[in-house]
């Protein structure tokens, strides 16, 4: 039977999902699994294409502060390979006849100028290195202002803290069965108002054309009050789902890509925070069921959420509704 055969003509498309409907101008998934857009932007210049405040904010935490102390280090060096070709020795204080020493001390002087310290040990000796010594300081005022909004930046930018499984399954639910992925906050924020949106894309071939189709899919709650633990999103798979028809062998053969979209009120920030991520069908676990992954304390006074346990499932009957509640370990 042919995908446009086995999809549900109660489904209703969704064609406002910004995504292109050419499968053949498409290449692998629609959006990565860190929620980012499978694009790359070409026909402009690579600094143009590239906002270096979303890239400094967005990069991670070792990178951000890597980059910083390369760009500490490579300018000191600059400058200090400056002083020592106008003649190091025209800076007061220097008094070492070995070379390599020249250049250290250039090198101290250029970081002691750089961050406004300025000890008083090695200082200008005449005009030249005076005016050096100027144009380094003003990089330094400019350079430390910079940094200082970029760390403010990442700290007050408002950020969702949501991790999601790695698969999705399909899982017995009631006396059907229905498609689940779980998401779970994993630092110490307050996330109210959640709501949560899934899209389905897939390669449709109608009348010789394959184009890309999608669909909304209902869930069993789209709003939940607060995302304190985890949350297992629900589609239930009903005769009004894309799916309705579909076996283990469709999620293995088609290709089609789950698109996932959360978003939350941070009351510490007031302000909306949001989520992304995908699935392509390939990840999706055909008959599964995600175990529980929070219980009481061994004190019985608090709440345990183990996140280690976000993709943890255990495979489950869901041929027949007799076997809903048989489950083994994988």
């Amino acid at each position: 039977m042919s995908l446009l055969r086995k999809l549900n003509t109660k489904a209703q498309t969704q064609s406002n999902t910004g995504f292109g409907t050419n499968t053949s101008d498409y290449g692998g998934r629609f959006v990565n699994k860190n929620g980012q857009a499978n694009v790359e932007k070409r026909g402009v210049g690579f600094l143009e294409r590239i906002s270096w405040y979303h890239t400094m904010l967005a990069m991670p935490r070792w990178k951000f502060l890597s980059l910083i102390l390369l760009f500490y280090i490579s300018v000191n060096l600059l400058f200090a390979s400056i002083y020592y070709t106008a003649g190091v020795e025209k800076l007061n204080g220097v008094t070492t006849t070995n070379e390599a020493e020249k250049f250290g001390q250039a090198f101290f002087f250029s970081a002691q100028t750089l961050t406004t310290v300025g000890y008083g040990h090695v200082s200008p000796g005449n005009f030249l290195m005076s005016s050096i010594a100027a144009i380094e300081a003003l990089v330094g005022l400019l350079t430390l202002a910079i940094i200082t909004s970029l760390l403010y930046g990442r700290f007050s930018k408002p950020t969702a803290y949501l991790k999601f499984s790695e698969n999705a399954i399909i899982a017995p639910y009631k006396d059907i069965t229905a498609l689940m992925l779980r998401i779970a906050p994993f630092k110490n924020t307050a996330l109210t108002d959640a709501e949560a949106k899934l899209t389905v894309g897939m390669a449709v071939e109608d009348n010789g054309k394959t184009t890309n189709r999608f669909f909304p899919l209902t869930l069993e709650f789209e709003r939940i009050n607060a995302l304190t633990l985890s949350w297992t999103v629900v589609h239930p798979i009903t005769e009004e789902s894309p799916f309705y028809n579909f076996t283990k062998e469709d999620f293995e053969t088609i290709q089609g890509e789950i698109l996932v979209y959360v978003k939350a009120f941070d009351d510490m920030f007031s302000n909306t925070v949001v989520a992304r991520s995908s699935y392509t069908f390939k990840e999706i676990v055909w008959g599964a069921k995600f175990i529980p992954m929070y219980h009481r304390n061994n004190d019985a006074d608090a709440t345990v959420l183990d996140l280690e346990k976000l993709n943890s499932f255990v495979e489950a009957d869901i041929s027949s509704t007799a076997g809903l509640n048989k489950a083994v370990n994988l």
